[in-house]
């Protein structure tokens, strides 16, 4: 796809794909997990796909993609931004995965069509959210092991959960995005989950994009 470079374009945008979002039920076993970051430097971004074997949460591989910037950075506009690298790092792996995990919102967006949604619709694959920080609705504060979660509320409707994935720390903000539901995204989430906050596969995208950044800095 052409992607915008302005503000006004991007809205329009917005509003033709978001129709196409389908919050249903995740209709197959899933055997590959991915986690996907992006980092900055310049005017470059290192897009970085990460994937895993599901239930197990065991590595398979890596992949990257290297772009420039060609917008601005606009709070509810972070899939303008970082969308071609994610989406290329995502198709330079050997595996196609069955769901992937965002560092961002799905349906808990200004829009109702955060990156995840975004990418999820452009790719038609299962995708979620995972944030770690609430970009809209309110919520009451879950308790304090993991598992417990609470209903993240905008507009009246309940657009994600407010999790908790390890006992006693901060919990994560999860929506779907496409073609999975909310009940589905945090079984994913607490799965892809152990002895850290963050799901094991968004920590790796996450680890490897900075490693990268740093590699290209240097060189």
């Amino acid at each position: 796809m052409k992607w915008p470079k302005d503000i006004a374009r991007a809205k329009k945008v917005q509003e033709v794909l978001k129709k196409k979002v389908r919050i249903t039920s995740l209709r197959k076993s899933l055997e590959y997990v991915a986690g996907v970051d992006a980092a900055f430097f310049g005017d470059k971004i290192v897009g970085v796909a990460c994937l895993y074997k599901y239930p197990e949460i065991i590595f398979v591989e890596e992949a990257y993609s290297i772009t420039e910037t060609s917008f601005p950075y606009i709070p509810g506009f972070l899939s303008f931004r970082e969308g071609q690298a994610i989406i290329q790092a995502i198709y330079a792996l050997k595996m196609k995965p069955h769901v992937i995990l965002f560092d961002g919102q799905g349906i808990a967006h200004p829009k109702g069509f955060g990156i995840a949604a975004h990418i999820g619709v452009l790719l038609d694959i299962p995708t979620i959210g995972c944030a770690k920080s609430r970009l809209v609705g309110n919520y009451r504060e879950p308790g304090f092991k993991k598992g417990n979660r609470s209903s993240l509320i905008y507009n009246g409707k309940i657009v994600g959960a407010v999790l908790r994935t390890r006992d006693n720390v901060r919990p994560v903000f999860v929506s779907p995005g496409h073609r999975t539901d909310l009940k589905n995204s945090i079984k994913v989430v607490l799965c892809c989950t152990n002895t850290y906050r963050i799901p094991e596969p968004l920590r790796s995208a996450d680890f490897i994009s900075k490693k990268i950044k740093r590699e290209l800095l240097a060189g």
